[in-house]
């Protein structure tokens, strides 16, 4: 079983041996029984659009502490087998050093981050408590088809598609190691099948890292339009809470997991451009969201 928020993803390919099950994660009791009887728990449940954590703070807490907190609780209650937990690169902020390891310090540059922050935390305490066989996942910025549409990628290629003359973004000066979907599903599949990860948390990316500018000027290229990128003022984070670097050392995930990237970022762009080529009704282009 696996147990999914966004009912719309599925909803073209779904699989004869999925069962869909709609709930909420900060709700206890949904939560136990949903784990109820399964081998391996994957949570991915989060809220994780920075911008709204910056007006909203108190529903991130709930919805990513408190609910990983149900998740554990739940996998401890039903003496679960394995246990994934998603975190974030957003978890260490503007980095000390390059590239990163998993020894770099944790700092809550958002609400968002900090709330990733104290659920990462609260599996590990499960483990070393309670002994829950946690392992903690930390994608270093996922992309692909059926990507929301708040995302960079999408919305830069969704305007770049309608043929927008100006496309306007945040800051361009950010950059950030970027891992396309199928690499970010396989890492998940080796986690849950390799033995003795109980305890570990292991991120993985690219090992390069690209700015904002510079991605939106890829979506531009694959895409062949002229749009003219620029800065919009409103759309820029606080200062101090913004992130500068994120750039992956995935040598753990290579020698825990045996996993490397297979997908390149133009390669990976360029297959997202087609999944937003065909499906671009279901995309608000030109709409800031958040």
């Amino acid at each position: 079983k696996c147990h999914y928020g966004h009912l719309e993803k599925l909803a073209a390919q779904q699989p004869a041996n999925l069962e869909i099950i709609l709930g909420d994660v900060t709700d206890a009791f949904f939560v136990n029984n949903a784990c109820r009887g399964m081998e391996a728990v994957c949570h991915l449940a989060a809220l994780i659009g920075i911008p709204y954590s910056y007006v909203a703070p108190a529903s991130y807490v709930d919805a990513n502490v408190r609910g990983t907190l149900n998740i554990l609780e739940a996998a401890r209650s039903h003496g679960t087998k394995r246990v994934i937990v998603t975190s974030t690169s957003e978890v260490y902020g503007t980095a000390l050093y390059t590239p990163i390891d998993e020894q770099h310090p944790l700092q809550g540059q958002s609400p968002y981050s900090a709330s990733k922050i104290g659920a990462d935390k609260m599996a590990e305490a499960y483990f070393r408590s309670f002994e829950v066989p946690v392992v903690t996942l930390r994608p270093f910025n996922t992309y692909g088809p059926r990507q929301s549409a708040r995302a960079i990628i999408p919305a830069v290629l969704s305007q770049a598609l309608i043929g927008a003359e100006t496309i306007r973004l945040g800051s361009l000066e950010p950059q950030r190691d970027l891992t396309f979907v199928t690499d970010t599903a396989e890492a998940f599949a080796l986690a849950l099948e390799k033995s003795g990860l109980e305890g570990e948390t292991i991120h993985f990316g690219q090992g390069e890292a690209i700015s904002i500018g510079d991605l939106a000027q890829l979506c531009l290229k694959v895409t062949g339009s002229r749009a003219v990128i620029e800065r919009d003022a409103a759309r820029v984070r606080p200062e101090k809470s913004e992130v500068g670097l994120l750039l992956c050392n995935a040598s753990k995930a290579r020698t825990l997991l045996g996993w490397s990237p297979k997908i390149t970022l133009e390669q990976g762009v360029a297959l997202a451009a087609d999944y937003v080529r065909e499906n671009l009704a279901a995309f608000k282009a030109g709409t800031f969201m958040v």
